[in-house]
């Protein structure tokens, strides 16, 4: 087992002492390696909380996350910060792609952080054969300008890939794609957990998505419940 949530809580709390506003309630999950889970849910249901709680970016108000056999609250903010860059990759509905790099400057900025702890030429390479994997070796040199969306959400993929972490999170990865390119990345996606041997989770409005990976669940009312 990789991930498990256990009876995860959260709430939002006022200081003006109004009711809180509970978002999360009593969730517990476990996610073997190498699986794929979809979470569907309207907007305002938590699912980007979720992921957040999930990667480490927000802490549940009670409850607990295990990843890769720590427990994520009792690591301090360094100790968190480089479980995110190292074991969890991160892609947004928005690329977050910097316009002023390259798409290979892009892909490979996640390795910085890492210093001497990583080699530049084998993460190079790694780069180059992710970018060829998702169609784009032509474009490396491109900035995202000169990309369409569908090849900008790409390169956001690779570059959450190039730690080659244990995690893949997507936020609403094709919420800015037409429908070509959303089932384009949809199939990608689906391989690359496969092909990289990455567990993902990733949260949509699109059952089409949903449908491509291995587990379903919804998320209402603050209550994950799967989909059989």
């Amino acid at each position: 087992m990789l991930l498990e949530l256990q009876n995860i809580k959260k709430q939002y709390d006022f200081p003006d002492n109004t009711t809180p506003v509970p978002i999360l309630q009593n969730i517990s999950l476990k996610v073997n390696k190498g699986e794929s889970i979809a979470i569907v849910g309207p907007s305002g249901s938590g699912k980007s909380t979720l992921l957040n709680i999930i990667g480490a970016l927000d802490a549940p108000t009670s409850g607990t996350v295990n990843l890769a056999g720590q427990d994520l609250s009792s690591l301090n903010d360094k100790e968190l910060a480089d479980i995110r860059n190292r074991d969890i990759g991160f892609v947004f509905q928005l690329h977050h792609l910097l316009p002023q790099c390259t798409v290979l400057e892009n892909v490979l900025l996640p390795t910085l952080p890492q210093g001497k702890n990583i080699n530049s030429e084998e993460a190079e390479e790694r780069a180059n054969h992710l970018l060829d994997v998702v169609g784009l070796t032509d474009r490396k040199h491109y900035k995202p300008a000169q990309l369409s969306g569908g090849e900008r959400q790409r390169v956001a993929v690779v570059r959450a890939l190039i730690n080659k972490p244990k995690l893949l999170l997507a936020d609403e990865p094709t919420g800015s794609l037409d429908l070509a390119s959303a089932e384009n990345l949809g199939s990608l996606l689906s391989e690359l957990n496969k092909q990289e041997e990455v567990t993902l989770i990733l949260v949509t409005h699109s059952m089409e998505l949903a449908n491509q990976m291995g587990r379903k669940f919804s998320l209402h009312d603050g209550r994950l419940v799967e989909i059989e």
